[in-house]
């Protein structure tokens, strides 16, 4: 994060911010912590235990891919808020399919790849609408291939 303890500070407020926001709080518990690990690859993540009704709010203190930490913030709180959905969509793969089939792995996929869409979806939409800074962070897309670079060689259909 190449960050000092303000920048830690300004973390933490803004979490106040969207916790507020978003209504998780009073009902739910949410801590911030910061993870050193340069081996972690995630910019973000959250844990949950809706037993508890406590999250912890996972940020990548010593590489994040996405410059943006508002954005992962406002993020991984949409996960909390989709979290009942997400659990009842899991359960309903793991009661009709198959450990290991194909049927299952591709229902994992299309759930988790939607889910991602949606509470990315949200969080931009919450940014666009509360956030100090607007801008969207970019990275995936910088390290991914252009349309020309992923159809370069193949043949005409002609």
């Amino acid at each position: 994060m190449g960050e000092s303890m303000t920048d830690r500070d300004k973390c933490q407020q803004l979490l106040e911010k969207y916790c507020r926001k978003l209504r998780v709080v009073p009902g739910w518990d949410v801590q911030l912590r910061f993870v050193e690990d340069p081996e972690w690859r995630k910019t973000g993540d959250i844990k949950i235990d809706c037993t508890d009704r406590k999250a912890i709010l996972l940020l990548n203190a010593a590489n994040p891919k996405q410059e943006n930490l508002e954005e992962v913030i406002v993020h991984e709180l949409m996960h909390l808020k989709m979290y009942p959905l997400d659990q009842v969509t899991e359960s309903l793969i793991t009661s009709h399919f198959e450990e290991g089939t194909p049927a299952r792995d591709f229902a994992y996929t299309e759930f988790f790849t939607a889910l991602e869409i949606t509470v990315e979806e949200l969080a931009k939409c919450f940014l666009l609408e509360f956030g100090e800074d607007k801008g969207f962070s970019y990275g995936r897309c910088d390290r991914e291939k252009s349309f020309h670079e992923l159809y370069e060689g193949l043949n005409n259909l002609d």
